[in-house]
């Protein structure tokens, strides 16, 4: 039972009640916070019906016809809830740890913790995998509920106030500029919303000395969920304490007092952290074998004005800049803040501070490295706006808990119209803009001075108070829709195609023919998305992650595969030899250049064994050229194609040969006239090359980092090279004709490079004759991340495997100790005794006995802890906490 509360606590507490905005009792005590438990429901409601109201009027799915899968939401995350779907059904290629299905064979553990973590995503289990895009849609609004229904009850523990005031400035965090521009596209990432105000009550309970454990429990639920956020909400929140503890002026606040309380939550946060670990460290472990990305470059801070106009809801502008607005109602009271008198200075100072440090700290380039991990990210730099969203609430939580007088919310009004006119010729201030911070907001701010005059009539605060929440929500949605609006004439927002019908048509082929692990069947590089194989099954080649393994990127690419994004995208093999080496029975083939999108055929060609025995030592690299064309006959231990010097023939000489690059030309930069159909018009637009090979084989080009177009016997195709980021495939220009020459022309802008052994004949007999000759296992199982494959009795030599060689997997041969493997052309190699008849090989993902070793010890000091809080409950009176919310009572 708690001790009775002395006579001068009773005298406070009855004159905080009188100075409630409600002018109805609440309390300081956790009593008072929780007088209406309500309150999150309703925030949560209003937030995601606002958002599903907008997506109605703008016609976005599920409401409607538009797409929503934009950029990585398309590409990335629903094709990897795809993969989940699978998994939680039991009919994945692979585990939690291993995915056979993309890359030719990758890692997934370090996929799953960073994509699939937020626990909304669980929900694509309950519905059929071909409305897979609907659970990953509510992935985002529920996490827009729940981030609402926790941002309301923590800004009841800053200051206690009614609910429903709490609940409709919640409904603008939910709603914030980040959740509208960057988060819905990214659903792991809506677990930050949820994670700052989830980190902020662990940070309050600090403040009171209460509930420890249960605070640690909040911070590994946040890192759990997504670890990237999450480290930017702490950051936020070790702030916001810190402006707490400064502005607090109890007796009790002393620098021992504050000490441990930063104690305690660093100790908090520490256990909290260390219960997450795997997470962390496997995702870590991945990332240091990571292809590395193309380099960010930072493009300086924004204008003044563009940042300032990102407070005002309703547009979205075309100059980078942090998404910050939260919706006209704090809009308004972030705006009246400084001018309400009933706000102890020292709190507005260092409240008002804190935004514009937080703000100036996301244009400027060494912070900007500090919020996202010491590392600048590829595409916005501006990923932890929400953290400034969720503090601008909280300023407008406080204004509004003092009760503003009228001129107080009069000279906010006046602050948001200056910043109106001022901003009003920038790219994101537009007619919606106006229509809901004019409109809206004179709406809402009569409803705040009603509020603020009408004293203790109840039915009259009643009427106010619900003008407010329906122009609240109104604005919210109408932002939200008007936001969408505008992305929709962009065109990097162009949607991709997922759970189509021709998706879906492609996918039951794949089912059909797919016969793993005898043989891999290749979703092709038709790109429904950029994890084809993971949306659409098979085992492909395709992958698109922050993870790519440098090993799978380099192995593939120098077998002749293409790649984007530097490697972080890899592509399918297009070449019969390539197709082979990594057991490739079928695929789906590119439509010719200039065809109807989506009709694809199917490639049928005679695979490699997916693990083959070598006989003898392994052949080292040649002493000719190192090509393309060498490195994949070195693989496949034969002669398969003919590799002739190109002559330059005809059209515009080229020019010599880039040092980087010695060994061929160097072509003019000229604009490339095209028809109608994208089309060259005709070959003498670029250099004509003549190459001599036998009559009757197959003339395959290679030139990864050309950007133009090529034409040859069989026709045109366009190269979308660029030096390091994009990489050309092997690709197919035509049978040789009857002369034996093959000719070839090029053409491209910015003075493309073109090798002097571009072109490779294929004798298809040759091929054939090398497929057949490999020797394959008697019996090959493939288990979650495992394979097994019982071999023929012989003499010594080397299993190789049609796996890109990448760090985990560790080999053993008839029942010896478990090895690392070697690799033999970029895939994995295991040698084998004389007479070895079972090869058993296992991928464990590194950085996970680590992280479980951090989690057994985090265990165990969250138990101790508790145990001991429980003992000492049992000995002990309560002791009152040093810290309350009395720092933020109005002067009296």
């Amino acid at each position: 039972m708690s001790p009775t509360p002395s006579a001068p606590q009773e005298g406070v507490r009855a004159r905080e009640v009188a100075r409630t905005p409600s002018g109805a009792a609440c309390a300081t005590s956790p009593a008072g916070i929780r007088r209406w438990p309500a309150a999150p429901g309703l925030a949560a409601l209003l937030s995601m019906g606002a958002y599903c109201l907008a997506l109605a009027v703008h016609g976005s799915y599920p409401f409607g016809p538009r797409p929503r899968s934009v950029n990585d939401l398309g590409n990335q995350f629903v094709p990897f809830h795809a993969r989940l779907w699978d998994l939680l059904h039991g009919g994945a290629h692979g585990d939690l740890f291993f995915n056979w299905g993309s890359g030719y064979g990758v890692p997934f553990l370090a996929d799953f913790v960073t994509y699939l973590m937020n626990p909304f995503s669980l929900l694509v289990g309950v519905f059929p995998r071909a409305l897979v895009d609907l659970p990953v849609f509510l992935v985002t609004l529920l996490s827009i509920g729940l981030g609402a229904a926790l941002m309301t009850v923590l800004l009841g523990r800053l200051r206690p106030g009614p609910g429903v005031l709490r609940a409709l400035l919640a409904v603008g965090y939910g709603l914030c500029a980040w959740v509208l521009n960057d988060g819905y596209a990214d659903p792991m990432w809506m677990w930050g919303l949820v994670s700052l105000p989830l980190l902020g009550i662990a940070a309050d309970w600090c403040l009171r000395r209460v509930r420890w454990v249960a605070g640690t429990l909040l911070v590994a639920v946040a890192f759990a969920g997504n670890f990237y956020t999450a480290a930017m909400a702490t950051l936020a929140t070790g702030l916001v304490l810190a402006v707490r503890m400064t502005t607090n002026a109890d007796e009790g606040a002393d620098t021992g007092g504050r000490l441990r309380v930063v104690g305690r939550a660093a100790g908090m946060t520490a256990a909290g952290v260390a219960l997450a670990a795997p997470v962390l460290t496997v995702s870590l472990r991945a990332s240091r074998v990571a292809q590395p990305p193309p380099t960010a470059v930072y493009g300086g801070r924004p204008p003044l004005l563009d940042q300032l106009a990102q407070l005002l809801p309703g547009g979205h502008g075309d100059v980078p800049a942090p998404n910050v607005f939260v919706g006209v109602p704090a809009l308004l009271l972030v705006a009246a803040f400084p001018f309400v008198r009933a706000v102890p200075a020292r709190v507005r100072i260092g409240w008002s501070l804190l935004a514009a440090g937080i703000g100036a700290s996301f244009v400027w380039k060494p912070t900007i490295l500090l919020w996202h991990g010491l590392a600048l990210p590829n595409g916005s730099p501006y990923r932890a706006a929400f953290v400034l969203s969720g503090v601008l609430v909280m300023i407008a939580w406080l204004a509004l808990a003092h009760r503003p007088r009228a001129r107080e919310l009069a000279a906010g009004a006046a602050l948001v119209a200056v910043l109106l006119g001022c901003c009003r010729h920038r790219s994101a201030v537009g007619g919606a803009t106006w229509l809901v911070v004019a409109g809206g907001g004179a709406v809402i701010l009569a409803a705040l001075v009603a509020l603020a005059r009408l004293g203790g009539r109840p039915r009259a605060r009643l009427a106010a108070t619900a003008v407010l929440a329906g122009a609240a929500t109104l604005t919210a949605a109408y932002t939200a829709f008007s936001v969408a609006a505008v992305r929709d004439g962009i065109p990097w927002f162009r949607p991709k195609l997922t759970m189509t019908e021709g998706s879906l048509a492609t996918r039951r082929g794949l089912i059909a023919r797919d016969d793993w692990p005898r043989s891999r069947t290749d979703p092709g590089p038709h790109e429904y998305a950029n994890n084809d194989p993971l949306l659409l099954g098979g085992e492909g080649g395709a992958y698109y992650s922050s993870y790519v393994p440098v090993a799978t990127a380099r192995a593939l690419h120098g077998l002749g595969a293409g790649w984007y994004i530097r490697g972080r995208h890899t592509l399918s093999f297009e070449d019969p030899v390539g197709r082979a080496l990594m057991g490739v029975s079928s695929a789906q083939s590119m439509p010719p250049a200039g065809g109807p999108r989506g009709r694809y055929t199917v490639v049928r060609d005679r695979p490699a064994p997916l693990v083959t025995v070598r006989r003898g030592p392994l052949p080292g690299p040649g002493s000719g050229p190192d090509t393309v064309f060498a490195r994949q006959e070195r693989v496949l231990g034969a002669r398969v194609y003919e590799v002739p010097r190109l002559v330059p023939a005809a059209g515009t000489a080229p020019g010599p040969a880039p040092e980087r690059a010695p060994g061929g030309w160097l072509l003019p930069d000229r604009p490339l006239p095209t028809t109608d159909a994208g089309a060259l018009a005709a070959p003498n637009a670029g250099t004509a090359f003549t190459a001599r090979c036998t009559p009757g084989s197959v003339a395959l080009w290679y030139a990864p980092w050309f950007g133009g177009e090529v034409g040859g016997p069989g026709g045109t195709a366009r190269a979308v090279g660029r030096w390091d980021v994009t990489a050309n495939p092997l690709g197919r220009l035509g049978t040789v004709p009857a002369d034996g020459v093959v000719r070839v022309w090029f053409a491209g802008q910015g003075r493309p490079y073109v090798p002097e052994r571009a072109v490779g004949c294929l004798s298809p007999g040759r091929l054939d004759a090398a497929v057949r000759a490999l020797e394959g296992p008697v019996r090959l199982t493939a288990g979650g991340h495992g394979l097994t494959a019982t071999l023929r009795p012989g003499a010594a030599g080397t299993a190789v495997l049609a796996l890109p060689a990448v760090p985990g997997w560790g080999c053993s041969v008839d029942g010896g100790p478990d090895r690392a493997p070697g690799a033999f052309g970029g895939l994995l190699a295991v040698p084998l005794a004389r007479g070895a008849t079972r090869l058993s090989c296992a991928y464990t993902p590194p950085g996970l006995a680590a992280g479980l070793a951090t989690s057994g010890a985090g265990v165990l000091v969250v138990g101790a802890v508790a145990g001991a809080a429980r003992v000492r409950r049992g000995r002990r009176r309560p002791i009152p906490p040093p810290f309350s919310n009395s720092a933020f009572r109005p002067n009296s």
